[in-house]
């Protein structure tokens, strides 16, 4: 999801409980139903990453006015200049929002009091050993906590294991002397972004919202449909989290059935590629899965292991989603082998001393995103075999400082040019950026790694370079 984006505290700043006013009423709650019928309410969003940014237009674009939080300084400079932080996002829908300051982004935690709905958009990571990392969520609680008023909707769109709102959120909250369903609302609506992807931008995505209470649902449902095509209420809010987690898991598993499929067919000699789109045709019981170098971005190679470690904590093997996770996390592997085995059987050239370019380092096409990126896991992996590794990306003119590629930070992109492909034993094509000129790129390439199967179809007799995929 986003970057770190929590709101800076301290324990010394908390609100004792009997400072407050007394608790929400049912006559607060049908006047905070009509603010949001009206757009008359003030919204605050926590994390204006990935998931954040485009929700705070969403609710802009509807009429709200917005209030977004983020600690990270650089962020809020450059949205409150009317810039945008995202290549995906175009800074003319941030101008729009600006105007008459309808959104506005500030590092200011007391400011989540002046708010009436408070929607907490943060990373949810995994630990070392592939726990969950609530530690975002928990300090954003805190802070919420801080500031939290009697009238008030909270809803965490976090992805997480079924029980977060209630058992770890929910507490928090609480522990102010306020209470969920009384004084205040809690809420969860899982994200359902797609960064880059302009069919289904936030506004056009169906929203899954659950409710501690009666009340708190029919209030996030009420906001929710101001700004997005329909909601989607779900009995308690671990059916939401579940929703989400589902989801993603059966990307996850499809994405590795396809991935093993690969590299049988692969062996047989058979191009898999041709096989899914053949299939695809079948109108009836059938959905098409593309294999490709491994899995990226926050939610996919992350979120199934929140649910199997939310299952070894009840007793339960969940053996069917660590073995996708175990078939995806191989493919970066299974990717430099191909190389291998292709540059010793056409050129007898090895690995160690070999130079190679690895064309789109994002973890998916036409985003500038790294997060979990596949290729950045091949060029270690070609690094640690000797071999002398490049990059070319159109969204990354060098790759920045990373948590768990810190080697790769400070290397500078190649220009995809004649005089630059003629230099490198192999390119491996990585992400299929729509930006990189494929054509120049096979007509001055010794070979081809296609782990994407963009240049299908575009190799000719005029171009020097061999494909293969892998």
């Amino acid at each position: 999801m986003d970057r770190i984006e929590t709101i800076g505290r301290r324990p010394q700043d908390a609100i004792a409980p009997t400072e407050r006013r007394a608790a929400a009423t049912s006559a607060d709650v049908e006047d905070l139903l009509r603010k949001f019928r009206e757009r008359e309410a003030r919204i605050g969003v926590v994390g204006l990453g990935y998931v954040g940014l485009p929700l705070s237009l969403a609710a802009c674009e509807a009429g709200y006015s917005v209030v977004g939080f983020d600690i990270n300084e650089q962020v809020v400079e450059e949205l409150n200049g009317a810039h945008s932080p995202f290549p995906h996002i175009a800074a003319e829908r941030i101008q729009a929002a600006r105007k008459d300051d309808r959104f506005v982004a500030t590092g200011n935690g007391p400011l989540l009091g002046e708010v009436d709905a408070i929607l907490i958009c943060v990373p949810t990571p995994l630990g070392p050993h592939r726990e969950p990392d609530l530690s975002f969520v928990v300090a954003t609680a805190e802070t919420v906590a801080q500031h939290l008023r009697p009238g008030q909707l909270v809803v965490l769109e976090s992805t997480t294991y079924p029980g977060t709102t209630r058992e770890v959120v929910k507490p928090i909250l609480e522990a102010t002397g306020l209470r969920s369903g009384i004084d205040f609302f809690l809420a969860y609506s899982p994200e359902r972004e797609d960064p880059g992807n302009l069919d289904f931008q936030t506004s056009r995505i169906p929203k899954v919202v659950a409710g501690d209470g009666e009340a708190a649902l029919r209030l996030a449902s009420t906001m929710y449909q101001q700004f997005v095509i329909s909601t989607v209420p779900v009995s308690s809010p671990e059916t939401a989290e579940a929703v989400k987690l589902t989801e993603n898991v059966f990307r996850a598993v499809n994405i590795a059935l396809v991935n093993e499929l690969k590299t049988v067919y692969g062996a047989i000699g058979v191009d898999i590629f041709e096989v899914v789109d053949a299939a695809s045709t079948k109108p009836f019981g059938y959905m098409p899965f593309y294999p490709g170098p491994g899995l990226g971005g926050h939610c996919i190679p992350i979120d199934p292991f929140y649910l199997t470690w939310k299952a070894r904590e009840l007793g339960i093997s969940t053996r069917f989603i660590e073995l996708a996770g175990e078939v995806n996390t191989s493919m970066p592997r299974y990717v430099v082998d191909r190389l291998r085995e292709e540059l010793d059987r056409r050129y007898a050239k090895a690995l160690s001393g070999a130079r190679i370019l690895v064309v789109g380092i994002a973890y998916k096409k036409n985003v500038a995103d790294l997060r979990e990126s596949p290729a950045l896991t091949i060029m270690e992996l070609l690094d640690a075999l000797g071999a002398r590794v490049d990059y070319h990306d159109p969204h990354f003119p060098m790759i920045p400082p990373t948590r768990r590629h810190a080697a790769l930070a400070g290397k500078a992109v190649i220009p995809l040019e004649p005089c630059y492909l003629a230099r490198y034993d192999a390119v491996v094509i990585v992400t299929d950026h729509d930006e990189v000129d494929y054509l120049t790129l096979l007509r001055y390439s010794k070979l081809v790694v296609d782990t994407r199967n963009v240049v299908a179809g575009l190799a000719g007799p005029e171009h020097a370079s061999v494909v293969v995929k892998a």
